[in-house]
């Protein structure tokens, strides 16, 4: 590309004014726990692929084309088969709450799966219909797999998801997660260690918090967004490259909620938030802990 075109890429960030983070209940550090469930969304002939898979297997091996590879498809049926159940007993017994990262496909192989998945009432993220490289794909079918993975979340689980995470995109995939809609965060990024907003395809949306969600107040102006586990932000967004946090909402876990067993408090998580005419924010949580307002008077 020439001098004189943009530059897409942001290779400064914040650089060396990083903001507070302000997690809950003042923690110095969050930490997320992510589980990805992919068996059975893979590469394979058996799916309509023309090769087998050949990324993040055990056992090394180059794709094959049209032909099964056995030891890939048990690498990965170990993971639905064992590890899985194993990595859930884990989190159980340590009280450690996560998020699935699902991939359509292989939800929809495993009813078993599900049925832990909702009882569990882990977060359940997006992560592509399938588990395949999306990088030459379509934008149509990518646009498809995209609304089809969030059909089959929001009937196997029983609510609609809020985050995604494709793991292999392609350059459309964070304008087509935009026009779609419905999101608050988009994962598919390692370039930093705190949330960051992003102008793609003609929309202004943070990378972790999309603007367009509905029932989300919107305006040129102002963005209310919430973080998972992190309550109501108010941003003013006129630059769009450098948006202003003007007003913050982080409720505590009430004591009511309190777990029984020491030092556990119940975590809250921000499930729905949005905004009358006169600026006053509602936001609702999954554990039931009632309805937090707070008015904008910026």
């Amino acid at each position: 590309m020439s001098a004189s075109e943009h530059y897409p890429r942001d290779l400064v960030g914040y650089g060396p004014r990083p903001p507070h983070a302000r997690w809950p209940l003042d923690a110095r550090v969050a930490v997320s726990v992510v589980l990805n469930y992919e068996e059975g969304g893979e590469n394979c002939v058996l799916h309509g692929d023309t090769h087998s898979e050949s990324v993040l297997t055990d056992v090394g091996a180059d794709p094959l084309l049209n032909a099964r590879n056995l030891n890939v498809e048990s690498n990965f049926e170990y993971g639905s088969r064992v590890g899985f159940w194993e990595i859930m007993r884990i989190l159980r017994e340590r009280r450690v709450d996560a998020t699935i990262y699902a991939v359509g496909m292989a939800l929809e192989r495993n009813p078993e799966a599900v049925a832990q998945i909702v009882d569990s009432g882990f977060e359940v993220a997006c992560h592509g219909q399938r588990w395949i490289d999306y990088q030459f794909v379509a934008e149509d079918v990518e646009r498809a797999d995209m609304q089809h993975n969030i059909d089959v979340i929001t009937r196997l689980i029983g609510r609609r998801p809020l985050g995604w995470y494709t793991g292999r995109p392609s350059p459309n995939t964070p304008r087509l997660l935009v026009q779609t809609g419905g999101f608050l965060y988009d994962s598919d990024a390692y370039n930093d260690d705190l949330p960051y907003y992003v102008a793609v395809g003609g929309h202004f949306g943070p990378h972790n918090v999309h603007e367009n969600r509905p029932g989300s107040f919107q305006s040129s102006e102002l963005i209310f967004a919430t973080y998972q586990n992190a309550g109501v932000r108010v941003y003013d967004i006129r630059n769009a490259y450098q948006p202003v946090e003007v007003g913050a909402c982080v409720p505590p876990a009430p004591k009511k909620l309190m777990d029984p067993r020491p030092s556990r408090p119940v975590v809250l998580h921000s499930a729905d938030v949005f905004a009358d005419k006169n600026g006053i924010v509602y936001c609702t949580d999954w554990s039931g802990a009632g309805l937090y307002i707070m008015e904008y008077t910026g």
